[in-house]
This record gives C-alpha cells, sequence and structure tokens, in this order.
C-alpha cells in the first residue's frame, strides 16, 4: 500500500547538534528527484561555511527565525516566511545570526543529499575534535567543494559562536 501520510514518528534524524538534520520525506531511493529536510538552528550558529553543490540544487524556507545566509558573494538575512534558493555551482553558507533559535525547511533537489547528513553526524558525533581528512572524504564523496578558510570569516564577522 502506497503511503501519502509522512507523521512526524516517521521522520529520521540525520544530524544532531548546533545545526540539525531531520529527513522528512526522500525519493533518492525511487526516482531520486528531491529530498526535504527540516534543519534546526542554534542561537549563533554557523550551519555550513562558504561551500558549492556541483550537483543538487537548495530552496531553503525559513520556519522561524531569522538566517543569515551568503550566496555569489552577497550576504543577506532572511526571516520567518521567506525562501532562499541557491542553485548548484554558486557558492553560500548559513548561519544564525540572532539569540534565538530558527528551523528551515529545505527542498533538495535531487534527492541523495540527506545521506550526506547522517554521515557528517557520525563524524561530528565522534569525541573531540572532527577529523579533517574525513571531513574532506565525505565532501569529495558527495561533490562538494567546501572552504574550511571561511569559517573564521563568518565567525568574526556575524559574531557567530563554535561548539567546543
Amino acid at each position: 500500500m502506497t503511503t501519502y501520510l509522512h507523521t512526524p514518528d516517521a521522520r529520521e534524524t540525520l544530524l544532531r547538534g548546533p545545526l540539525g538534520a531531520e529527513l522528512l520525506l526522500a525519493r533518492a531511493g525511487g526516482d531520486g528527484s528531491f529530498s526535504l529536510v527540516e534543519h534546526p538552528l542554534a542561537a549563533r550558529a554557523l550551519g555550513s561555511p562558504v561551500h558549492t553543490h556541483r550537483n543538487e540544487d537548495e530552496y531553503s524556507y525559513v520556519l522561524e527565525g531569522s538566517i543569515g545566509v551568503e550566496i555569489g558573494g552577497e550576504s543577506l538575512v532572511v526571516n520567518a516566511g521567506d525562501l532562499v534558493e541557491k542553485p548548484r555551482g554558486i557558492p553560500h553558507a548559513f548561519w544564525n545570526p540572532t539569540d534565538r533559535p530558527a528551523r528551515l525547511l529545505e527542498l533538495i533537489v535531487p534527492g541523495g543529499l540527506e545521506r550526506y547528513f547522517a554521515e557528517l553526524g557520525e563524524i561530528l558525533g565522534t569525541p573531540g575534535r572532527p577529523d579533517l581528512n574525513a571531513l574532506g572524504a565525505l565532501a569529495a564523496r558527495y561533490d562538494l567543494e567546501v572552504d574550511p578558510g571561511s569559517v573564521p570569516r563568518l565567525v568574526a564577522q556575524h559574531g557567530l559562536l563554535l561548539p567546543g
């Protein structure tokens, strides 16, 4: 029987931490058309350093709070109800510039990138500092170009807090 209803108890937690990832729906196993992920984002947290997707387009809809976004070299703050388009090939980053938690709903086209968040959770879930080689290998497997050098700049410019 086909399931048309996807209840909260059917969600899969892929990543916990200042940036979370809850998988609401994925079509990667079927036709691969999309993934739908909810990202809770802690106050003053960096969601992601500058990175570029080679294979996916992302659409981020802010459900709650405000999100800072750098895309194509432009910085902006988007609020609940705003939608941000992040096309493949365009460098982008995001963070929470406020003292309140935020949440965004992300449509990823095509699907499959949701598994990146699950693997990222495994790396970040180990004690101590994250293994930079493992992070680099993970990004390469998903054809992501990540700029770790953007982290200090984003933290300083936007008053962000790093875990640890």
